[in-house]
């Protein structure tokens, strides 16, 4: 069976964490059949990794702020979680579920997302819970926004 996304849906729950006058930092998108629809949202990260269960598949679009002494700056994750106990057919169609909408655009825009996740400075697909380390996660990110001028002095 197709997967087919509540868009509008999804698209509310993206721009709530996008909107700097919400205290929205996170929301999650899951599986209700073969549709995908937002799941929760919050404010706090560890909550948003305690939803990372070894039994689920989910997307997280999750904001961040990073920078260095000179610039701070908001940054959004895309975190594809798969759990160690989801199946290796479910594992199959949430790569699946990516990939088929992929070929005619380019490549670091992901399947459903296309459309409606459009910023963001860098994906995760994870499994271990370790990877989902905030401080991994903002290095990361830091990495990917450019400038840095942490190595200098004032």
């Amino acid at each position: 069976m197709a997967t087919k996304i509540d868009k509008e849906a999804c698209r509310e729950a993206y721009n709530l964490v996008r909107d700097d006058a919400t205290e929205v930092n996170w929301v999650t998108f899951k599986y209700n059949g073969s549709t995908i629809v937002p799941g929760d949202q919050g404010v706090d990260y560890e909550t948003f990794k305690r939803k990372c269960t070894d039994d689920v598949r989910l997307f997280g679009f999750v904001r961040f702020t990073t920078g260095d002494a000179m610039s701070k700056r908001v940054k959004f994750a895309l975190i594809t979680w798969i759990g160690e106990d989801v199946s290796g057919l479910q594992r199959a169609k949430t790569g699946t579920d990516k990939t088929l909408r992929l070929r005619k655009y380019p490549p670091f825009l992901t399947g459903f997302f296309l459309s409606l996740l459009q910023n963001f400075a860098k994906e995760f697909v994870i499994s271990d819970h370790k990877e989902l380390d905030e401080d991994y996660i903002k290095n990361e990110l830091k990495k990917a926004g450019g400038a840095n001028y942490d190595a200098q002095t004032e």
